[in-house]
């Protein structure tokens, strides 16, 4: 059997929402969707990098839209996506937005905490609510949620992140379950470190001069000695969100160079 001709992960006529989708892996989701074929609508606070980057994916040929949100805000989430199904059902979401804590227990302030499970969990909780009956009426949809491995394994300082990236695989499995009727698909990615503007953010705030150095120090920890490329996470969100996973749901997808099994 000659697989090219048999292998499609073309989303043509798909309505595809990507939250926090302005940089980073959302981006990258944004740019390899709509070379797809998919009409992505980016929802993102940043309102700059988003147009940027709806811009450059119009000019290839892609279908893009922005429209500001909060995600932590239900009243922001709500009204963004009854402003988008009005036009027709929504046929994948892609829960990304998201921000980082670093910090231990003893140093996470409840503020803290509370900002960070705002994003993390209940902006994930609000998209999903928004959703759902959207693809319940259309008899099917893919969801697809943004973990991260710190889900799953021990990592130093990230107490009040690696709470929400929990929470995020839960409500995976939760939705998976409970709406196997409708022909809804939910899955997650957790991706191990991936070199995004965060990490050069963070770079340049914690270690001026010395970014270079850093950065490598940071490669090397991942098993493979480098960290994973956005594109190579929108790879495996492509295949997820495609036709061609139609029998996978319900799972956690770790996109981490080997960091789960070969880091011991």
């Amino acid at each position: 059997m000659n697989w090219d001709k048999h292998m499609n992960m073309r989303l043509d006529e798909r309505v595809a929402v990507v939250t926090g989708g302005g940089s980073g892996i959302g981006q990258a989701i944004v740019e390899v969707f709509s070379a797809q074929g998919a009409y992505v609508h980016i929802l993102d606070q940043d309102e700059e990098r988003s147009r940027s980057t709806a811009k450059r994916a119009t000019d290839l040929g892609g279908k893009v839209e922005f429209h500001r949100c909060d995600v932590s805000s239900k009243g922001s989430v709500n009204e963004v996506f009854g402003r988008i199904t009005q036009g027709g059902a929504i046929h994948i979401l892609i829960n990304n937005a998201g921000i980082s804590h670093i910090g231990r227990l003893e140093v996470t302030s409840e503020e803290d905490l509370d900002r960070v499970l705002q994003v993390n969990v209940k902006g994930v909780y609000n998209c999903l609510q928004a959703c759902i009956r959207s693809m319940k009426a259309n008899r099917g949809g893919v969801i697809l949620n943004m973990a991260s491995v710190v889900a799953c394994a021990g990592v130093a300082d990230r107490f009040a992140y690696s709470m929400s990236k929990g929470a995020v695989v839960a409500m995976t499995y939760s939705v998976a379950k409970d709406y196997l009727e409708y022909n809804i698909r939910c899955n997650c990615i957790s991706p191990a470190r991936v070199h995004t503007p965060f990490v050069d953010r963070y770079l340049t705030k914690h270690y001026p001069g010395r970014e270079s150095e850093m950065f490598q120090q940071l490669a090397q920890a991942q098993p493979m000695g480098r960290m994973a490329e956005p594109r190579e996470v929108a790879a495996m969100a492509l295949f997820l969100c495609s036709d061609e996973a139609a029998f996978i749901t319900g799972a956690n997808y770790p996109v981490d160079g080997g960091f789960l099994t070969l880091n011991s």
